[in-house]
């Protein structure tokens, strides 16, 4: 029996750079942190007493025998990848899928992780990062970046960069004293709906040909949120939010529409310096950033909205709790 826990993230800056159309021929950073809302995957031999070999628990039950009879795409590729039999395995988390916070490749990352330690194997945070890359984008044939699976790997307050020569992850190295105030001028409101990331990757990955100087403006923006975070006014950092916000609505059609864009322009008249949806687009979380003495009163203006209380962390997916098979 064994226990996985990897954490979602934010992505500040930089999203869209990560598409390998991208990073491959220009070069890709993102400026990211996971914080302290996780998924949990729970993993044990499956006894020999029942007419099925594998069950999988999530917002179904899959029982099955060989792996090409599961329905989850993740998980069928990744028993393929890392061929595992007698197994069950249940799915938990703190937030909803499909919001934004990149759930799907830290389930992606937790998976990895739980079935080689299933194995007794216990891959570097870089090797599970770039195995449910693998399993995502090339198996499952799902359209999308990479920096969600490195930030669920390493954890952290990460600047993350891309190129045809591989990946690297660096902490951010600023006092304590900073992040935590940036944190606390962070808001996290749920739009009230969902939505599906791989339709709109897709679109935006086909339009990259056609939006490249967004996309070098976007990575240029990583670099000054960097200095931002370091040394500068951190009400600046809401407002570049603002302006990256902006170019990445014209990556895609499909990132907002008009409910997104009536929200969006209610949160800044009441003092939200800027913000932007997470992930893909479409839905999901959208985070805000507003000056942490002016955050109540925010919150009973947007009474009818969900804010979710949030810490940024830095322990990456780890195996909870593992006992002998």
């Amino acid at each position: 029996m064994l226990i996985t826990k990897t954490p979602f993230r934010i992505s500040f800056f930089g999203g869209g750079t990560d598409y390998p159309d991208y990073y491959m021929e220009h070069g890709g950073c993102v400026l990211s942190t996971t914080i302290d809302k996780y998924c949990y995957l729970s993993m044990r031999h499956l006894p020999p007493f029942f007419d099925y070999k594998n069950q999988l628990t999530y917002s179904s039950i899959e029982r099955f025998n060989p792996p090409d009879e599961v329905r989850h795409p993740l998980v069928r590729c990744a028993l393929q990848f890392i061929p595992t039999e007698n197994i069950q395995i249940a799915y938990d988390a703190d937030l909803p899928a499909s919001s934004g916070i990149g759930s799907s490749s830290a389930f992606a990352v937790g998976l990895m992780q739980g079935l080689h330690a299933m194995k007794n194997e216990f891959p570097d945070r870089m090797t599970l990062a770039k195995e449910a890359i693998h399993v995502e984008r090339e198996m499952c044939r799902e359209a999308g970046g990479v920096q969600d699976q490195l930030a669920a790997a390493f954890g952290g307050f990460n600047r993350m960069d891309f190129s045809a020569d591989g990946f690297t992850v660096a902490p951010v190295d600023v006092p304590d004293g900073r992040l935590k105030a940036l944190q606390e001028n962070l808001m996290l409101l749920f739009t009230g709906f969902t939505h599906f990331s791989g339709a709109v990757a897709e679109e935006q990955q086909k339009n990259i040909p056609s939006t490249l100087r967004q996309l070098d403006e976007l990575k240029q923006m990583v670099g000054f949120a960097e200095g931002i975070v370091r040394s500068g006014d951190l009400d600046d950092f809401g407002r570049l939010l603002d302006l990256s916000w902006e170019l990445k609505r014209s990556l895609s059609k499909r990132i907002s529409n008009f409910d997104i864009d009536f929200l969006y322009r209610k949160l800044r008249a009441a003092g939200a310096r800027g913000g932007k949806l997470l992930g893909a687009g479409g839905g999901g979380f959208m985070l805000l950033y507003v000056p942490k003495e002016e955050q109540e009163a925010f919150r009973e203006t947007f009474a009818k909205y969900r804010f979710f209380p949030f810490a940024f962390e830095n322990t990456g997916t780890q195996i909870l709790y593992q006992n002998e098979q």
